[in-house]
């Protein structure tokens, strides 16, 4: 058993049997599992989802290891300069050396991770989550607990990305490489947004959400995913109900965006395209 399986192990009887914690020599033992877990996201040797063969898979210990690492953690004053805060997370340090840009008061907290050439305005990015490199978090955007934001991502203005932390087999919210998310979008409960697609302003996923393709000659109803390129903006759906037909929102996919190697090019084109607000 190497290193990571033995930590593992520690980490699954002690999220199964709590009492560990009580006993000194078990609780210093998954002590320092959670620890060595928490630094290894905080450095991006782990992650909590990864895609293999064309799938995201969740690695369930990791989000197991923190919720342990609440519960091991006591609540403490946190100075960040003239600021002070009660609370058992400490934020990330040494961003210069680590590439990224965090423009204040932009936070990002220990166990999140964010490849060089992030840059955050003043948003937030929790505990657990994954940023890939050239994407921009701008400002009041918040990427909840364990989401995977992939590499030149722009998430606009007030976006909510939501958190996903329990259960922990449950998936994170995903957002693939090269998508855009247009100004107070909303997407939680381990919504997929894949590669190079296009949210326009105040779109809302959940994971219930109509996403409806209206492309065609009839409409094709996705829900939990947004089909690669895609271009998609507000709209609402009839639903019955015993007082009536009502419109619900929903989430209109409208078009496609263009394949092309200069992808700040096709974005562009997209919105102007589809005359989608942002």
């Amino acid at each position: 058993m190497n290193d990571l399986e033995a930590r593992r192990a520690v980490i699954d009887a002690a999220f199964v049997d709590r009492a560990r914690l009580s006993d000194p020599t078990l609780r210093a033992q998954v002590h320092d599992a959670v620890m060595a877990t928490l630094s290894d996201l905080d450095a991006g040797r782990l992650r909590v989802a990864e895609k293999q063969d064309g799938a995201w898979q969740v690695q369930v210990w990791v989000k197991q290891a923190i919720l342990l690492y609440f519960a091991l953690r006591p609540l403490e004053p946190i100075d960040c300069g003239g600021l002070q805060f009660h609370d058992k997370v400490p934020v990330k340090r040494d961003l210069a050396a680590a590439g990224i840009r965090v423009v204040p008061p932009g936070v990002a907290r220990f166990g999140s991770f964010l490849e060089p050439g992030v840059i955050l305005m003043p948003g937030y990015v929790n505990i657990g989550a994954y940023v890939g490199s050239g994407s921009m978090i701008d400002t009041w955007a918040t990427v909840g607990s364990c989401a995977q934001i992939g590499r030149n991502v722009h998430l606009a203005g007030g976006v909510g990305i939501g958190g996903v932390l329990e259960p922990p087999q449950a998936r994170p919210v995903i957002i693939e490489d090269g998508a855009f998310i247009g100004s107070r979008c909303i997407v939680v409960e381990g919504v997929v947004v894949e590669s190079e697609a296009v949210l326009g302003a105040n779109v809302v996923l959940t994971a219930s959400t109509s996403i409806v393709d209206v492309t065609g000659s009839t409409p094709v109803v996705l829900r939990g995913r947004v089909p690669a390129r895609s271009v998609v903006i507000p709209g609402t759906w009839p639903k019955s109900f015993p007082a009536g037909t009502f419109h619900v929102p929903c989430a209109l996919i409208i078009g496609q965006r263009k394949a092309s190697t200069d992808q700040k090019t096709s974005l562009n084109e997209a919105l102007r395209t589809f005359e989608v607000p942002v």
